[in-house]
């Protein structure tokens, strides 16, 4: 018997797992740096208990906690060339797109399902930042796309969650394309006369907002918000002027007409149903008495922004 190997290493293996382990169970909040214990944080669907901060969050845990019951069916997409350009910077893009697959288990930033909410059933579409950025390109293109049609052979509405750095940079003109290829995938919906709701999430910048982001029937934003289509800083830099406070956040746009409303995540589920009954003029039949109460105190805010 071996005592460095059988008995020592084990043990010293024992104790830095122990520690990693522990290192694991908490995280800091990025904006007031307190100690946050991952579960609880999860389970707020990442939302920080001390300071409200609403962390960026994955297709999967924002499908489980928007649709009734955490049951959907999530949609096949289409695969995108992964390198149309052959493009290179300091790594490959392949190179690039095979670590993002790697981090996330994702093929691309996009994610589409069907399901119901509030008992209404709905296409969502969640841009994943985690995945490149969210940045748009040929992939988010084509789900955008297949989200529409599917929302309109279900006849149903379809609300998008977005978030991006803009256009994916190494598809160049292909990424640009994706702006008018996904404005007419949302006139297809109109002239359907389905509802199509956007949830504005942190950030939301570039082409994404010059395009299919800003161009919902209802625009709504998670509380603060980053959205705009160049950054604060090239503004800044641009105009020469120190910018007002809170600007291209969700509270302020809400403030100036560009956004309709700001829900904090825990009221959003509700707060869609509540607006898709309204758009579609329809009461949900297995509604409980708390829920029809709560729809019948919707806030004046809220009714008009969705009339």
């Amino acid at each position: 018997m071996n005592w460095l190997s059988n008995f020592i290493r084990p043990r010293i293996r024992a104790v830095f797992k122990k520690k990693d382990s522990s290192q694991d169970a908490w995280l800091q909040c990025p904006k007031c740096n307190e100690n946050i214990f991952r579960k609880d944080y999860v389970e707020a669907q990442r939302v920080c208990p001390h300071c409200d901060h609403h962390g960026r969050i994955g297709s999967q845990e924002r499908f489980d906690a928007l649709f009734d019951n955490a049951t959907y069916t999530e949609s096949e997409l289409p695969r995108a060339p992964d390198d149309p350009l052959k493009f290179r910077d300091k790594k490959k893009y392949t190179d690039r797109l095979k670590e993002a697959r790697a981090k996330t288990q994702k093929v691309d930033a996009m994610a589409v399902a069907q399901g119901p909410i509030g008992g209404i059933e709905t296409v969502v579409a969640v841009q994943d930042f985690a995945f490149m950025g969210g940045s748009m390109g040929l992939a988010i293109g084509a789900a955008i796309v297949v989200a529409a049609k599917q929302a309109i052979a279900e006849n149903a509405p379809m609300v998008l969650f977005s978030a991006a750095g803009g256009a994916r940079m190494q598809e160049g003109i292909l990424s640009l394309m994706q702006m008018p290829k996904t404005t007419v995938a949302i006139d297809m919906l109109r002239d359907a006369g389905l509802p199509y709701i956007v949830v504005l999430t942190d950030p939301t910048t570039g082409g994404v907002t010059a395009s299919y982001a800003m161009l919902g029937d209802i625009n709504m934003a998670e509380p603060n918000a980053l959205i705009g289509f160049a950054g604060p800083r090239v503004i800044e830099n641009t105009i020469g002027e120190k910018l007002p406070e809170g600007f291209q956040r969700a509270e302020y746009l809400r403030d100036h007409g560009m956004v309709d409303m700001v829900v904090h995540r825990r009221a959003l589920k509700e707060t869609l149903a509540r607006t898709l009954r309204l758009l579609l003029n329809r009461r949900a039949t297995d509604q409980s008495e708390e829920t029809r109460e709560s729809e019948d105190n919707l806030t004046a805010s809220e009714q008009s922004a969705a009339s």
